[in-house]
């Protein structure tokens, strides 16, 4: 039962799946360092260090977390994970001994994040597998349905709403695999005690025994170790992960602006899924807000500040470490995975249900199509031989005289402005200029590029 009368983060129930933030818990990672503990235990047994009987025991309270007494302990020596210790020794009167043996406090906490760094990478990749999965269909089925591009936020040439549909699924493709490459490749500290050089263990089971001693709780884990480490892991390798999560969220953010511009009512192309009770503002009961995209904005805004805490927890933690990363360490990266998550989740709801309205597509794309048209009619002046200069200035006159009296509410004129000048039919015939200024068929190639991406995208997905 959550207890509202005190500071809740939103990440504590408002952002985020409930698996996420599972990962993230306390009880999670608590179990998570017990498992380290009996791991540890388990590989010394190999060494005669910890007996049969206490590794049972060990085994029998993994998941006895108590965190009330853990907590009471810890309210006295101030010490987590020594009070994590002191309450599962507690529960293992044989065995409570020889918990944590030749281990350093990193020894088990790097460990676990690592796990759970890599575990959360793993659910952020399949969220986002789906969403480009979803966007892939919609890719395939507007493929050949034409809009007007915008360049500066104004008109600019016609494409399809598929093209664009690709633009921002090939952003996430690149951060799905950043993200997955990241996945394949995180490490753990391993097990090197207080500075990184094993002294402690090599004192218990041999110097020569080390390799041996890393490798069988490597394979415990089921996890790589670095090769080197201080006292703690790189922070280099937490750096890397909120920064490509933060490259998620800046595909994200783009996607979502798009789909905040196109909302808008005086372009009206685009609606995101908005419910029958939905309230878009207190005030206005009219107002349709878009605030699936906008909270995928503001997210993506807070996610893009984290990996600057990480990017000093590395570069500043000086000689073999220094504990001033470990306070900020406990927001910055489950919030930074919390608000990933919540961001996938967000757009999947948006490219799932949003509706494009073909009739206002079409309105826009006839009024500002017929200005990109003059690109074909120039190209075309040039190759009978009219001047390129000449034939600007003369097709920027007609456009902005065009664009003028559309602006009141009348038919573009700007075909017939072209077709009536003898400056272009000395050259061009009625014929040849009707077929060039038909601007549903100046898309280029961006319909097969679409269809194309669209199936790169599957087969990349499948592999």
């Amino acid at each position: 039962m959550k207890d509202y009368s005190v500071y809740l983060s939103p990440f504590s129930w408002r952002y985020g799946s409930e698996r996420m933030r599972h990962l993230w818990s306390e009880t999670h990672k608590r179990e998570l360092w017990r498992r380290l503990w009996v791991s540890l235990a388990r590989v010394q047994s190999r060494f005669g260090l910890v007996s049969p009987q206490q590794l049972g025991e060990l085994e029998s309270k993994v998941e006895k977390v108590d965190i009330e007494r853990s907590l009471e302990i810890e309210a006295e020596i101030r010490h987590d994970l020594m009070a994590e210790i002191k309450a599962f020794a507690e529960q293992c009167p044989n065995a409570g001994g020889i918990i944590h043996l030749g281990a350093t406090s990193m020894d088990i906490e790097d460990n676990a994040d690592a796990l759970r760094i890599r575990e959360s990478l793993g659910l952020v990749r399949e969220g986002l597998k789906r969403l480009l999965l979803s966007l892939a269909e919609k890719i395939e089925a507007y493929a050949d349905f034409p809009v007007m591009a915008f360049t500066h936020l104004q008109p600019a040439e016609p494409s399809s709403f598929g093209y664009r549909c690709s633009v921002w699924a090939q952003d996430l493709l690149s951060a799905y695999e950043a993200i997955a490459d990241l996945e394949a490749r995180v490490r753990g500290k391993g097990f090197k005690g207080a500075v990184g050089s094993s002294a402690s263990y090599a004192e218990l089971i041999g110097l020569d025994k080390l390799p041996e001693f890393e490798k069988a709780l490597e394979a415990e884990l089921g996890i790589k170790f670095f090769p080197v480490s201080t006292q703690t892991s790189p922070r280099l390798q937490e750096y890397q992960v909120l920064a490509a999560l933060a490259g998620l969220a800046a595909a994200l953010h783009k996607m979502a602006f798009d789909f905040r511009i196109l909302q808008s009512p005086p372009i009206g192309e685009l609606a995101e899924p908005f419910g029958s009770k939905q309230v878009g503002s207190s005030a206005m009961p009219f107002k349709r807000n878009p605030i699936d995209a906008e909270k995928i904005d503001s997210l993506s805004r807070l996610l893009a500040a984290y990996p600057q805490v990480a990017w000093g927890n590395a570069a500043l933690s000086l000689l073999e470490r220094t504990l001033d990363d470990s306070a900020n360490r406990r927001s910055s990266i489950p919030e930074s995975f919390l608000a990933a998550d919540e961001l996938i989740k967000t757009a999947q709801k948006i490219i799932g249900g949003f509706r494009l309205d073909e009739e206002a597509a079409g309105r826009t794309f006839r009024r500002y199509a017929p200005f990109a048209c003059t690109e074909r009619v120039m190209m075309a002046m040039a190759k009978a031989g009219a001047d390129r200069q000449e034939t600007h200035e003369r097709l920027r006159e007609h456009a902005l005289a065009a664009w003028e009296i559309q602006r009141s509410g009348a038919e573009n004129p700007l075909r017939q402005r072209i077709a009536g000048d003898p400056f272009f039919t000395r050259l061009l015939t009625a014929e040849k200029i009707d077929q060039l200024m038909r601007i549903e068929g100046y898309l280029g190639d961006a319909p097969r590029r679409a269809a194309e991406f669209s199936r790169t995208l599957k087969t990349r997905l499948a592999q």
